[in-house]
């Protein structure tokens, strides 16, 4: 895959939230085809600063050359988990974050990497290909129990538990090496009778989820992020699923709050006073635009959510 053409979702809504300024800071966590980034440097023109990262090398590279046509001089941009942002970001020092979470179309669509059972391909779905654990090796060396744990809590696949004693009896006979082998192995188990969404669906992107330890990723990236933030900056996240969008609710409920605890209980009489760290802009996620969701409809599971840091 040599280009990563990559459809912004939400571009609009992500300029309104993050209102980038001359002379303000920004960083992308998520760069992918860049087009978050161009319009935030576009908006910021003409001083504005853009760190940018992704765990993806073609993105990465296809990213550094959009960028340097119109904005040489003015971003950053490092391959990487955006996990680490504070690492190599100053504390307190950026007046705006964004993380576009998920897979990118590019992604999906080139059949070598992965991550889709529309096209056959190697069970690979690592969206870093420098590390050495793929889709292939948890299907084909966990155990069910482990396997059946993924499924659930990361596809809540209520058939977790029969898929996942069915590939450890079918990956004794031969081992899983392909998309195709996995899907039509569901499609046997659960067969499609006319059903919108194809039965491999959750399985999929469970092991994505797993493959890349998002959940792990996002509660440290929402972390590194709020660190790298000055007061008055504002966090944009856009998910596109309900996993990832409890994490990001968690995370705000747990920063805006004016007390903590301790115990993982919430007993009110036990509460201890602090100062939240950050507020909600919008209590409610933002929505993509119907005009939007016609045009790109890979955008209709998106949310935005944002805060501010205080």
């Amino acid at each position: 895959m040599s280009d990563f053409i990559h459809k912004s979702v939400m571009a609009a809504e992500v300029l309104d939230a993050l209102k980038p300024q001359a002379n303000g800071r920004y960083a992308d966590g998520t760069l992918g085809g860049a087009g978050h980034a161009e319009a935030i440097l576009a908006a910021s023109s003409p001083t504005g600063w853009l760190s940018g990262c992704d765990r993806d090398g073609v993105a990465v590279e296809t990213a550094q050359k959009r960028l340097a046509e119109k904005f040489a001089g003015r971003f950053e941009i490092r391959r990487g988990n955006f996990s680490e942002l504070a690492d190599w970001i100053p504390a307190a020092s950026c007046d705006g974050v964004l993380l576009d979470l998920g897979v990118s179309s590019p992604q999906v669509d080139s059949a070598e990497r992965g991550f889709s059972f529309q096209q056959d391909g190697p069970l690979d779905m690592r969206m870093d290909d420098r590390q050495p654990q793929t889709a292939a090796d948890l299907v084909n060396d966990l155990s069910a129990g482990e396997l059946a744990k993924i499924f659930w809590e990361f596809g809540d696949e209520r058939d977790s538990r029969r898929f996942a004693k069915a590939i450890v009896h079918d990956r004794a006979l031969r081992k899983f090496t392909t998309t195709r082998q996995l899907a039509e192995l569901i499609e046997r188990l659960a067969p499609r009778r006319g059903k919108k969404s194809h039965p491999a669906t959750k399985v999929f992107q469970a092991l994505r989820i797993a493959v890349n330890d998002e959940i792990g990723s996002l509660k440290r990236g929402l972390a590194a992020a709020a660190k790298i933030l000055k007061p008055g900056g504002r966090l944009a996240v856009i998910t596109f699923h309900s996993l990832e969008d409890r994490v990001v609710k968690e995370f705000g409920r747990e920063r805006t709050r004016d007390y903590k605890f301790s115990g993982g209980v919430d007993v009110p009489e036990l509460r201890q006073p602090c100062v939240p760290e950050l507020k909600w802009v919008s209590r409610k996620a933002i929505l993509p635009g119907e005009v939007e969701m016609e045009e790109n409809p890979r955008s209709r599971s998106a949310q935005l959510r944002v805060l501010e840091k205080i």
